[in-house]
C-alpha cells in the first residue's frame, strides 16, 4: 500500500524541529554565558569576592608572646590572656522569655557577688533592658485575611458577604551586636570560676562569644626593669627590644564563616595555621641578687643627694651578669627608678679605675720593676712632661713604690711613669695598640644588641698637645667607656687573665625545649702574664688593706676583696657647677675569685656630701660583698659534731662581752675580772678560760696582742693612731710598746700570725 504523507504531520515535524533547534540555540547561550561570567566577567568576580568576604573572613591568631624569665624561672615579663564575654540578646537561644528571666536572675546575682561593683537588681535591670532592646517591629503592612478557615468557614463568610477582614503586621528584627556584660577584663582564673555560671555555662543558638586579648605585665614591678626593656608606644629597649622576634612567636590563620553580626564560626580545612607561641628568653640574673643591689644603690643615692648610678655583679669565671641595678632620679627630689641603662649606655672618663690599664702598661708592656719610685710632691700641684697642674687629691705621700701608688691611687706617680716609658721616648703609638690590641678597651664586649655603646680610645696621635692627652689617659682622663665595658676588664684580672664577654641572656626556651643557648665567649685568653698578674692582684688587695678602699676591707679575716676606686670630674658647659663619677670595682675572694662588683654614682658637688670613688661607691659594693659572702654557706668552716669533746687553746682578746660570750660556748668554766672593757683571755691545761681587763687610757700605747685585727683596729684607731698591719691571725708584736705615751696621727704597726 502506498504511504500518503499528510501535511499535519509535516507541520507537527517541522515545530518539534525547530523546538529543538530553539532549545539547543537558548542551551547554548546559557553555556556560553555562563563560561562568560565564571572565567571572563569582571564584575561578576567583583561581586562574588564582595559576597564571600562578607560571608568568609580570614581571622589573625595572634601567638602569645613569650615570658622573660630570670635564671630560676621566676617572671620578670609574661603575658596573660584577659577575658570578656559579650552577649547575643537578640540570639534564638534567649527566645523564651521565661527561661532567659531565669537564668539572666540566677547569673545577675551570681556577678554581683562576684565583683562587688553593683547590686544584683542593677544587672538583672541591664539584663532585661538590653533582651527587650535587641528586638524591634518594623515593616508595618496591611494585609487581608478571611475571617475563618478551613472550606465551610469560607463558605459561611461567602454567604454573609463578609469573606475578608484587613490585618496590619510588622516583621520583627533582631539586633545581634554583641554587648560586653562583665564591668572589667578577667583573667584566665576567674574566667574558669565565671563560665560555670548560668548562661554562660552553655553556647547553644550563639548566646555570647568570648573576647581574648593578650595583656603584658611585670611581676617583679621596678626590679631590673631597664633591663628586662619594653616596647610600644612607650619606647623600645632593653631584652623586651632586643629579642622582640624571638619573643614574639608567629600569628596564626583563621577562616571563619559569617553566622551572625559579630559571630562567626570557624571553616575546618585549607587555610588555617595555628599559631606559634613565642620564645621564652631565660636571663642570668638573680632577683635576690637584683633587689639587694637596687636597695643598696638607691639607698646610696638617696643618701647623697647624687644623679644617677649603676651596680653590676658578674659571676668570674662564666660572666653571666646576676644583677644590673640602673637607678636614676625620677622628677621628684629624692626619688629614683630605672630610668636609663647605664651600665651599657653612658659612657664617661672612667678615672683612676682605669689606672688598671696603666698597671699591666708598666709592668707587662714597659718591663716596669713594682719597686720603681717617683717622687709624687706631698700632693702639690706638679708638671709632668707637657702636662701642668697634675696633683694627687691626698697629700702625705712623697717618694713612693708602685705598690703605694695602687693603694693611694697617685694621679702624679703614673703621670711621670707612662710619660717616662711612653711619652718620652715617642712610644705613644704602643701605648695606644697595648690597649685595643693586648686589653681590647677599645671595642664593644658583646652586648650591642642590648645597647651597648663603642668605647672612645685614641689611636691617632696627630691632635693637638699629644703629650697631655698621654699623661692625662695614664689616670682615666681622655677615654670614655662605659660601666660594663670597666667591669669586663676587671674580670678578666680576677680571671686569671682571661678576657670574657658578659653574658645576660642565658637561653630561648619554648615549653621544655631548649631553642638556643648562649654562653660567654673568649675575648683574650691571656691579657697579661703570670707574673704580672700576682703583682696586679696583691697591689688591689693593698687597696683595701691600707688604701683608699680600706675603710671598707681592711678586716680580712672573713675574706680577702681586691679593689680599685676611681674619681673623675665631669666638665660640661651645659651642666654648670663640679659634677663627679665616683666607682669602686672588686673581685672575691682575691685569692680564688668567684664575684666581680662593680658601682658607678654620678653626683654633684654639695656640701657634706661625698664625691671620692670609695666613699661614695664604696658602702654599695661592701653591701653586695657581705650578702654574697653570707649567703655563700660552703665559704664558712663548720664545728662538726661528734666524737672526742674538744676544747680550745688559744682565744683571742677583745671585748670582754664578747670573750664571755665565746668562750661560754667553748668551755665549761669561764672566769671573768670583769663583765665590760676590753680583755685577754688565756686557757690553761683544764680548758679553764681566765679573762683579764686591760687597761686603756687616752694617749696611753694599748696593749693589743692576742687580739684579732678587727678588735685590734677599732681600739688603736679610737685613740687616733693610724695603724698599718701585716699578716693574719691575732696579733703578735706591736711597734710601740703598750703604756707608752702617744700623740694622735702617730703610726703603729702590728704584726699578726
Amino acid at each position: 500500500m502506498k504511504e500518503v504523507h499528510s501535511p499535519i504531520k509535516k507541520d507537527i515535524l517541522l515545530r518539534v524541529r525547530l523546538l529543538y533547534v530553539l532549545f539547543i540555540a537558548v542551551a547554548a547561550v546559557v553555556l556560553l554565558r555562563l563560561i562568560w561570567v565564571q572565567l571572563f566577567s569582571r564584575e561578576v568576580a567583583y561581586n562574588a569576592d564582595r559576597l564571600s568576604s562578607r560571608i568568609f573572613t580570614e581571622e589573625v591568631i595572634p601567638a602569645q608572646r613569650g615570658s622573660i624569665l630570670a635564671r630560676n624561672g621566676e617572671p620578670l615579663a609574661t603575658s596573660i590572656f584577659r577575658y570578656q564575654a559579650a552577649f547575643d540578646f537578640g540570639s534564638p537561644g534567649l527566645d523564651s522569655l521565661k527561661s532567659f528571666h531565669e537564668q539572666s536572675d540566677s547569673l545577675a546575682k551570681l556577678l554581683a557577688a562576684f565583683f562587688r561593683d553593683k547590686p544584683a537588681s542593677e544587672y538583672r535591670r541591664f539584663f532585661r533592658a538590653e533582651h527587650a532592646r535587641r528586638y524591634r517591629l518594623v515593616n508595618a503592612r496591611e494585609t487581608t485575611y478571611l475571617r475563618s478557615t478551613g472550606f465551610l468557614g469560607r463558605l459561611i463568610d461567602r454567604l454573609r458577604g463578609e469573606e475578608y477582614i484587613t490585618r496590619r503586621i510588622y516583621d520583627t528584627l533582631r539586633d545581634h551586636t554583641p554587648v560586653n556584660i562583665f564591668p572589667r577584663e578577667v583573667d584566665r582564673a576567674e574566667w574558669e570560676t565565671l563560665r560555670r555560671y548560668p548562661l554562660l555555662n552553655w553556647n547553644m543558638g550563639m548566646v555570647y562569644r568570648l573576647v581574648e586579648r593578650d595583656e603584658r605585665i611585670y611581676p617583679q614591678g621596678e626590679l631590673a626593669r631597664r633591663t628586662v626593656g619594653l616596647t610600644g608606644d612607650r619606647g623600645n629597649y632593653g631584652i623586651e627590644d632586643a629579642y622582640r622576634e624571638e619573643l614574639a612567636g608567629h600569628d596564626g590563620r583563621a577562616v571563619r564563616q559569617r553566622i551572625a553580626r559579630g559571630f562567626y564560626g570557624r571553616v575546618a580545612g585549607k587555610g588555617n595555621e595555628e599559631p606559634l607561641d613565642g620564645a621564652d628568653v631565660v636571663t642570668t640574673l638573680d632577683l635576690d641578687l637584683q633587689d639587694v643591689a637596687d636597695k643598696a644603690l638607691r639607698q646610696q643615692l638617696e643618701a647623697q643627694n647624687a644623679i644617677w648610678g649603676t651596680t653590676i655583679v658578674m659571676e668570674t669565671r662564666t660572666g653571666e651578669i646576676l644583677a644590673m641595678a640602673n637607678l636614676g632620679r625620677a622628677g621628684g627630689e629624692g626619688s629614683f627608678a630605672e630610668r636609663e641603662n647605664y651600665a651599657l649606655g653612658r659612657s664617661m672618663e672612667p678615672g683612676s679605675t682605669f689606672k688598671l690599664a696603666s698597671m699591666l702598661l708598666l709592668l707587662d708592656d714597659a718591663g716596669m720593676s713594682p719597686h720603681k719610685e717617683y717622687d709624687t710632691h706631698n700632693g702639690d700641684p706638679v708638671t709632668v712632661g707637657p702636662a701642668r697642674n697634675i696633683r694627687d687629691s691626698h697629700r702625705g705621700d712623697r717618694v713612693i713604690d708602685f705598690r703605694r701608688a695602687v693603694a693611694s691611687s697617685s694621679n702624679v706617680y703614673f703621670a711621670e711613669a707612662v710619660w717616662e716609658h711612653y711619652g718620652a721616648t715617642g712610644k705613644k703609638m704602643d701605648y695606644s695598640n697595648f690597649l685595643h690590641e693586648q686589653l681590647h678597651l677599645g671595642q664593644t664586649v658583646g652586648l650591642e644588641r642590648l645597647g651597648e655603646r663603642k668605647p672612645s680610645i685614641t689611636r691617632d696621635w696627630k691632635v693637638p698637645d699629644p703629650g697631655v692627652m698621654l699623661v692625662k689617659m695614664s689616670y682615666g682622663y681622655r677615654v670614655r667607656l662605659v660601666p660594663i665595658q670597666m667591669l669586663t676588664f676587671y674580670n678578666a684580672i680576677a680571671n686569671g687573665g682571661k678576657m670574657i664577654s658578659p653574658v645576660l641572656v642565658r637561653e630561648l626556651r619554648r615549653g621544655d625545649e631548649v631553642v638556643r643557648r648562649f654562653g660567654s665567649e673568649t675575648i683574650e685568653s691571656r691579657i697579661c702574664s703570670h707574673e704580672t698578674l700576682r703583682e696586679v692582684t696583691r697591689d688591689l688587695e693593698e687597696v683595701c688593706r691600707t688604701g683608699t678602699a680600706s675603710q671598707f676591707f681592711r678586716d680580712s679575716t672573713r675574706y680577702r676583696v681586691a679593689a680599685k676606686t676611681g674619681t673623675a670630674q665631669i666638665t660640661d658647659s651645659r651642666m654648670g657647677g663640679r659634677y663627679y663619677l665616683g666607682s669602686m670595682i672588686a673581685f672575691f675572694p682575691s685569692d680564688e675569685p668567684r664575684y666581680t662588683v662593680l658601682t658607678t654614682i654620678e653626683t654633684r658637688a654639695q656640701p657634706g656630701k661625698a664625691y671620692y670613688g670609695g666613699p661614695l661607691a664604696g658602702p654599695v659594693v661592701k653591701r653586695m660583698v657581705d650578702y654574697i659572702s653570707n649567703r655563700e654557706q660552703e665559704w664558712h668552716g663548720r664545728v662538726e659534731r661528734g666524737g672526742e669533746r674538744r676544747y680550745p687553746e688559744h682565744i683571742k682578746g677583745g671585748s670582754i662581752e664578747q670573750l664571755r660570750e665565746v668562750a661560754g660556748e667553748l668551755s665549761r668554766n669561764v672566769r671573768s675580772e670583769s663583765r665590760h672593757g676590753w680583755g685577754r683571755a688565756t686557757v690553761d691545761s683544764t680548758a679553764r678560760v681566765h679573762i683579764a681587763e686591760l687597761e686603756t687610757q687616752r694617749s696611753v700605747m694599748p696593749d693589743v696582742r692576742g687580739m684579732g685585727l678587727k678588735d685590734a683596729l677599732f681600739l688603736l684607731e679610737s685613740q687616733g693612731l693610724r695603724v698599718a698591719f701585716t699578716g693574719e691571725g691575732s696579733v703578735r708584736r706591736q711597734s710601740i710598746p703598750p703604756g707608752t705615751h702617744v700623740a694622735p696621727g702617730a703610726t703603729v704597726s702590728i704584726a699578726l700570725q
